[in-house]
């Protein structure tokens, strides 16, 4: 070896050159200046984002308008990639390895669950169809016992499976099954239960969040000044009131166009249904307007006819606005405790689908109940009925019902007089 190649080179010495006349440090630059900038990694996120924001949108529209079946498989997709998402920031792969059922029991919980409550609304809602199929009345009639046995399986199962220095992280996981099966299957439940109560009540709640989020968003840059909660550093009270104004004008624009049409304010009674074949029902007094006066004391006579939905909008975009952001809050201070940024990568430039729906879970729970506690009309149904008579009267008198209710039908000249005799002749005589 030469003395050159031994000792310390000068600046500008051969030793540091390449075979084409150019340094190390040059090649050093080369690799640093190709690699993106902060600006072009947000610019790529961005674009990224738009794109996918606008594949939802049309997805979303078009399944909606597709029919009533499609949004429910929909929400079902949703339900099962939440709890899979939010079961998977808890878990330990290097203790799950060991433990041969842990992930085998979260999923069989998921199961048991969407069975149970899958079940109860079909049960509700398609009486009429479910009491009179051979098949599936035992297991109408024995829904709730059979989906508690499978609960009792899972459960005497999982204590079986509980091994020696891995309790806490055992009933950890029991645990925090049974809470993300609370606050994603059930909430997303009575979501999948407001579309069979007609799309509107589905529709409404989900278009206010999203309104919401989106002028939080603008106001807050154009003047947020205060910061509303350490959860959320970004999110400030000017963007928080002002989402809450820009969210009612919405809500109210919103409902007096939904209303217009039977395909958003009926019930569902034919999962074939979309926006061309249509729903026809009596709409609910509350899309019907009525006739209101302002007090004495204005001095103004006026009357003015407004929906009753009108003022019910007003409740649905307060509650969006001033609490549905908790659930976002509260879904933030998860992902802090367990110090991830997102809860996974379902969507890419969005991160995981629980990362748009934390507020819709809370948003369409309230929205069920609000619909049911003030706003749905309770009547006899056809369903309830065949229930009743199921499950309340024996087989002659049942028999007895069908004889009476065809020989009214018959006076009121709904159907010939050949049913009523050949109901007679089907049924036999009258047992005295």
């Amino acid at each position: 070896m030469s003395e050159v190649s031994e000792g310390p080179s000068e600046p500008g010495s051969p030793a540091k050159l390449g075979m084409n006349g150019k340094g190390e440090g040059s090649t050093e630059t080369q690799l640093e200046s190709s690699e993106p900038t902060e600006y072009e990694k947000k610019k790529q996120t961005f674009i990224t984002r738009t794109i996918w924001t606008f594949i939802m949108i049309t997805v979303f529209f078009v399944a909606m308008f597709s029919g009533h079946i499609y949004i429910i498989g929909i929400i079902t997709t949703i339900q099962i990639i939440s709890f899979k998402e939010v079961i998977a920031i808890a878990n330990v792969p290097s203790r799950a390895k060991g433990l041969k059922f842990t992930r085998s029991l979260n999923w069989y919980f998921l199961g048991t669950a969407m069975y149970y409550l899958y079940g109860e609304s079909v049960i509700y809602y398609f009486k009429h169809i479910v009491l009179v199929d051979k098949v599936l009345l035992p297991f109408a009639t024995h829904h709730r016992f059979i989906s508690f046995m499978l609960y009792t399986i899972g459960f005497v199962f999982f204590v079986g499976s509980l091994q020696k220095g891995h309790y806490r992280f055992q009933f950890t996981q029991f645990a925090w099954t049974h809470m993300a099966l609370y606050l994603i299957v059930v909430q997303a439940h009575f979501v999948m239960n407001n579309i069979f109560e007609g799309m509107i009540w589905f529709f409404l709640p989900a278009s206010l969040v999203i309104t919401n989020d989106i002028f939080a968003y603008i106001c807050g840059i154009a003047f947020g000044r205060t910061q509303l909660i350490k959860l959320s550093p970004k999110k400030t009270v000017e963007g928080f009131v002002g989402a809450w104004v820009f969210t009612v004008i919405f809500g109210i624009g919103a409902t007096n166009v939904l209303m217009r049409y039977s395909y958003f304010i009926c019930p569902v009674d034919d999962l074939g249904a979309n926006i061309f074949t249509g729903l026809t029902c009596t709409p609910n007094p509350v899309f019907i307007p009525q006739a209101y006066s302002l007090p004495a004391w204005t001095h103004i006579t006026r009357i003015f006819h407004i929906a009753p939905m009108q003022f019910h909008v007003l409740v649905f975009a307060t509650f969006a606005s001033l609490i549905a952001p908790f659930g976002g809050f509260f879904a933030s201070g998860l992902k802090r405790t367990f110090k991830v940024k997102d809860f996974g990568e379902s969507i890419p430039g969005h991160g995981g689908i629980t990362d748009r729906m934390d507020c819709q879970f809370i948003m369409g729970f309230f929205a069920f109940m609000y619909y049911q506690s003030f706003i749905a009309v309770y009547k006899a149904s056809v369903g309830g009925v065949m229930e009743m008579a199921i499950h309340g009267l024996s087989g002659e008198e049942q028999v007895e019902v069908v004889r009476g209710l065809a020989k009214y039908l018959v006076n009121q000249g709904v159907v010939a007089d050949g049913v009523l005799e050949c109901l007679n002749g089907e049924l036999g005589p009258r047992r005295r």
